[in-house]
């Protein structure tokens, strides 16, 4: 389970930590910009940990619906349509753009890979249908421990961009500053 750790080193600990912003209002523009970078990060992070999860969910769906209809085939064959069903679907959640690659992605992979091992996904068509249920169970308290967090940290970030822009629309930051410090590649 993916959890908090008040104090901790992490980037997930110092985002979720309740003084991070704390004092917010009196952090300098580029305090609160690197404040937000890094709470986007983390969601970025979290957000690449959750889809990982659904493939795998998705995958047990695949064979459990497989089974209670009696239908023929492997998952191996129709791995390609169970993934490509989830990509394509309609948006769930707050999504966002994200304009960062995932940080932690081999992280990512081995933590869902444990997991994996644990509930012996690797081949559920060897599976029984208890150990399917314990498969979705797992998945399902994982991908929900995620998504908390995630909400959290977007949280931290609309906390972050309502400062930024208050300080725009006060007139307390300069969009002029801004553009000639991009050009400058500050």
């Amino acid at each position: 389970m993916i959890e908090f750790r008040q104090g901790g080193r992490r980037r997930i600990d110092r985002v979720l930590d309740p003084g991070f912003l704390a004092a917010i209002g009196d952090r300098s523009l580029d305090e609160l910009r690197a404040m937000r970078d890094d709470a986007a990060q983390e969601e970025t992070d979290l957000s690449y940990l959750r889809r990982l999860l659904h493939a795998r969910m998705d995958i047990v769906r695949f064979e459990e619906h497989r089974r209670a209809d009696g239908g023929d085939g492997s998952v191996m064959d129709a791995l390609p349509r169970i993934l490509a069903d989830n990509a394509l679907g309609p948006a769930a959640g707050r999504g966002r753009h994200q304009t960062v690659e995932p940080s932690r992605a081999e992280s990512h992979r081995r933590h869902v890979e444990a997991l994996l091992a644990d509930t012996g996904l690797s081949d559920v068509a060897s599976l029984t249908d208890a150990e399917l249920t314990e498969c979705t169970e797992a998945y399902a308290a994982e991908e929900a421990s995620v998504s908390d967090h995630r909400i959290r940290v977007q949280q931290v970030m609309d906390a972050c961009n309502d400062e930024i822009g208050r300080r725009y629309r006060e007139g307390s930051a300069s969009v002029d500053e801004l553009l000639r410090r991009e050009r400058e590649g500050a």
